[in-house]
């Protein structure tokens, strides 16, 4: 399955407004249909990165550190991704960057889009691509690779080259921010292995496969029903007989916890999240985006904090692993 890609909007108007349009790449106009921001020195910087998401330009911060201004074109918290419409100051911020950092797998298109009216010469860093999950999925692809913490390390490490390539004078900071950055990555999959050792073949149910990578390293057994996360990843209706399976599968606690979206919440989620509430399954909500005032290593240990929090109280409240 191939996520919808983020749209854009108005590329004509785009490749008119670029010639005229001047941004410095640190910022945006929320009227214009984008969310910008800049995280890096506005002075000093030699180098550009812009990232399709706040997750990776904070990534990208950490790596490159003062070499670098970063440009985040989703950053609103509080925005479905899904619905993103690229603005004008984001096709000027993508013709400046020296390094575009995109996540691939359909979820971003708009970012491929925007580079082949820009015309630049950046390196463009695939995510997806880095991961290799692409080949092993194939049109089941979960495109949500930030989730997966050795997908992480092999970015990093592309990024610390790409980085090296554009600066030789600051290869061993870059390097040495990447080894730390990795460091974290492994400590946080070490409490992924925790939760397996006390949860390990416990059933989840998920809204939309956000944070499967994490959930599986942390052995726990996706038992959705194919068709729901389907539908509501492509912001379609559930049928009846689906949305049925699911409420099913909660009213009878066949699961540990619901895994929720908090950034796609329609009438047919909030229908099962009510029904995980009445019989006491624990509800842990994931977002795609980094949520205000966290970084991406923050987020992520709230995030396994989270969920291992809500296991143990599904166990003590007697919720069943599935098939149980």
């Amino acid at each position: 399955m191939t996520r919808r890609g983020l749209s854009v909007a108005g590329a004509a108007l785009l490749a008119v407004v670029l010639a005229g349009c001047s941004s410095s790449g640190a910022s945006g106009d929320p009227a214009s249909g984008g969310r910008m921001s800049g995280t890096g020195p506005s002075n000093g910087a030699s180098i550009r990165i812009v990232a399709s998401t706040n997750v990776y330009g904070d990534v990208a911060q950490r790596i490159a550190g003062g070499a670098a201004e970063v440009t985040s074109l989703i950053n609103d918290p509080a925005q479905d991704p899904h619905s993103f419409e690229a603005s004008p100051q984001a096709l000027v911020a993508l013709s400046k960057a020296n390094i575009v950092i995109e996540n691939g797998g359909g979820y971003d298109d708009f970012v491929d889009s925007l580079l082949k009216t820009a015309g630049t010469d950046a390196a463009v860093l695939n995510v997806v691509d880095i991961s290799g999950f692409a080949a092993q999925q194939g049109d089941a692809l979960n495109e949500h690779v930030w989730y997966d913490f050795p997908t992480m390390a092999r970015f990093v490490d592309e990024l610390a080259a790409s980085l090296s390539k554009a600066d030789p004078s600051g290869t061993a900071g870059f390097t040495a921010n990447a080894a730390a950055f990795k460091s974290d990555l492994t400590r946080m999959q070490g409490e992924e292995q925790k939760i397996r050792s006390g949860h390990d073949g416990a059933g989840v149910a998920v809204t939309e496969p956000v944070p499967l990578y994490m959930l599986t390293a942390a052995g726990l057994v996706n038992t959705t029903p194919a068709e729901f996360s389907e539908a509501i990843e492509e912001d379609t209706d559930v049928s009846p007989a689906v949305l049925q399976q699911m409420l099913n599968l909660l009213r009878d606690k066949q699961v540990a916890l619901l895994a929720y979206n908090d950034q796609t919440i329609g009438p047919q989620t909030q229908q099962v999240q009510d029904a995980a509430v009445s019989v006491g399954i624990p509800v842990v909500g994931f977002t795609e985006t980094l949520p205000a005032g966290k970084d991406y290593v923050s987020w992520m240990n709230d995030n396994l904090t989270a969920l291992a929090a809500a296991l143990d109280t599904g166990a003590s409240a007697g919720s069943s692993p599935a098939g149980s």
